[in-house]
């Protein structure tokens, strides 16, 4: 099991990463998956890295901003993180934000990294 300093550090870094590429440019998340990640987004299940990139380029809007409002981090006895992020999206010029949850498993990548195998997205609404 990971230290637990070190998958909260981990956790952390891997989230600052994630987002920051995402708000830039979608397609560069392409090394963090592999063939056998899976992707739900909104219920709707995407298998392997290069129909998750494809699903995440082909959202329809130009800009978005992530603002992270929570994080939290557990380790698996495996070495694996689980991690779930909530926050707020801003998307083109809107001005309302859109809460979302999303929900990552990190695997160690047999390198001294880490993938994302699961992760899951929903807005939530109300």
């Amino acid at each position: 099991m990971a230290d637990s300093t070190d998958f909260k550090s981990i956790a952390e870094q891997f989230t600052n990463f994630y987002y920051t590429q995402f708000d830039q440019d979608r397609k560069l998340l392409a090394g963090l998956y592999k063939e056998n990640s899976m992707l739900t987004f909104e219920s709707a299940d995407v298998f392997g890295s290069v129909s998750i990139i494809e699903k995440l380029a082909s959202l329809p809007f130009q800009k978005i901003i992530h603002k992270i409002s929570t994080l939290d981090a557990q380790p698996t006895p495996s070495g694996w993180i689980l991690i779930l992020v909530t926050g707020a999206l801003l998307v083109d010029e809107e001005q309302k934000p859109m809460n979302y949850s999303q929900t990552f498993q990190l695997a160690p990548d047999g390198a001294g990294s880490y993938f994302i195998l699961n992760d899951i997205f929903k807005l939530i609404y109300g």
